[in-house]
């Protein structure tokens, strides 16, 4: 008796099967579309990021500051500054742990420096402006 139940279940598994994988499929084609929706977002925004970089002007033109509590210097630290040690680091090969020795070297403490890396990093994050103003500064530094 035990094996004919068996049977009838395997049988029954399999005739689910096709369902299965279609319904597996449906999910797999949702999670790609989801996927290609937020990296066509993301792009839009960077694009838009862009935009607004250029709208400074020329290459190593950089407007004025733009003002607001968002741009106040973290633990002394300026968002010029700030800019200037990330790009400094691009000498050793983007080492990131060169970032304290570059900003030493212009007169900020690593105490200091630590607070403002992870305070601008945070505000770049959160702010479009603060983004779009830090990448000017980048390349123009």
């Amino acid at each position: 008796m035990g094996m004919m139940k068996r049977m009838k279940d395997m049988k029954d598994m399999v005739d689910a099967a096709p369902g299965m994988m279609a319904q597996a499929q449906q999910m797999s084609m949702q999670a790609q579309q989801m996927a290609a929706a937020q990296q066509a977002a993301a792009q839009a925004q960077m694009a838009q990021m862009g935009q607004m970089g250029q709208a400074g002007g020329a290459p190593g033109v950089v407007g004025p500051a733009p003002t607001g509590p968002d741009f106040e210097p973290i633990a002394g630290v300026t968002l010029e500054q700030f800019a200037a040690v990330s790009k400094g680091v691009a000498a050793f090969n983007y080492d990131a742990s060169k970032l304290v020795e570059i900003a030493a070297s212009r007169g900020i403490a690593s105490y200091d420096w630590e607070q403002a890396h992870h305070g601008w990093n945070e505000r770049i994050k959160a702010n479009p402006a603060v983004a779009s103003r830090f990448n000017q500064l980048y390349r123009a530094s």
